[in-house]
């Protein structure tokens, strides 16, 4: 148990040097210093006092497929956006992170957060099937019907970090975490990539993902363990792989707190997790529209 956890963290530590030395190497060779102003200029107007908290809701309708077999979509209602960012330490919506390095081009954090595979595995239910199977050349019926249930998984506590750039070209997130709960014991790493246009009161913002995701993480949610292999679900384990997703978000700002608010979202499961017999989709698709407010 000790020698497997020091591995996870020495994955992690391995994950940190790596975003930091690529976001050094992007990083300005110097600052220029500004030129103090005249001491008979005016001065200027007190700023705003910092804002550490960022509270919204979003009330309006919408749904998220679900790829189970034997689920149902994920309704939503309400949508809540909660997130309070110190000086260094910051809680975003379930996240927990620290800043580690802060450029006007990049932000390194190291992060904590839950995996979101498991809300998958809320909305099932049991159903009862009929099997058949050839006998002596014959079709023969199961004189009992299997109840079949999607077998239950559990949330994993995932460390990582992430890096987000931002330019004129709009903003980039590059992020790896590692399980630290011993869960999965495996790891993701992505990139996603955004862009927003505003005119006026109205923004409109595509952005566009990839995913890797390592074999023992895809098994353990999308795999069908040997102790829970039956007559109605066959063993299967999943590999490692590559999947991607693609959303649009917009808005119109009705005024300064209150907007509508519209958004779109599609993802594309790995091969491996599609070809599961726990998987009757090969995709995820989500959208929500309605009102938000930030307080």
């Amino acid at each position: 148990m000790l020698a497997a956890s020091m591995s996870r963290f020495k994955n992690v530590w391995k994950f940190a040097g790596l975003w930091v030395f690529a976001a050094l190497a992007h990083a300005d060779p110097a600052v220029p210093t500004a030129t103090p102003a005249p001491a008979s200029n005016p001065a200027p107007p007190a700023a705003e006092p910092e804002r550490h908290w960022r509270l919204g809701i979003a009330l309006g309708y919408g749904e998220r497929s679900n790829p189970l077999v034997q689920s149902d979509k994920i309704p939503v209602l309400v949508d809540l956006d909660i997130a309070w960012f110190g000086e260094r330490w910051f809680f975003d919506n379930g996240d927990v992170g620290f800043e580690l390095i802060d450029r006007p081009a990049f932000t390194i954090n190291a992060v904590a957060r839950v995996n979101t595979d498991r809300a998958f595995f809320a909305k099932t239910n049991t159903r009862y099937i009929n099997f058949q199977y050839l006998s002596a050349g014959a079709t023969t019926s199961l004189r009992d019907e299997v109840p079949f249930k999607p077998p239950k998984r559990d949330y994993a506590i995932e460390v990582g970090f992430e890096t987000l750039f931002d330019g004129d070209w709009g903003g980039a997130t590059l992020h790896a975490f590692q399980d630290v709960s011993g869960t999965h014991d495996g790891y993701e790493i992505g990139v996603q990539y955004d862009y927003r246009l505003t005119r006026g009161r109205f923004s409109i913002a595509p952005t566009v993902g990839v995913e890797y995701k390592s074999q023992s993480l895809n098994d353990y949610y999308w795999g069908v363990h040997k102790d829970e292999a039956n007559l109605a679900l066959a063993e299967y384990h999943a590999d490692a792989g590559f999947g991607w997703q693609a959303g649009l978000r917009t808005n119109y700002y009705v005024s300064k707190n209150l907007r509508v608010a519209l958004s779109a979202n599609y993802e594309r499961l790995q091969k491996s997790v599609a070809e599961s017999p726990l998987v009757k989709d090969d995709y995820v698709l989500g959208y929500f529209g309605g009102f938000a407010w930030t307080f």
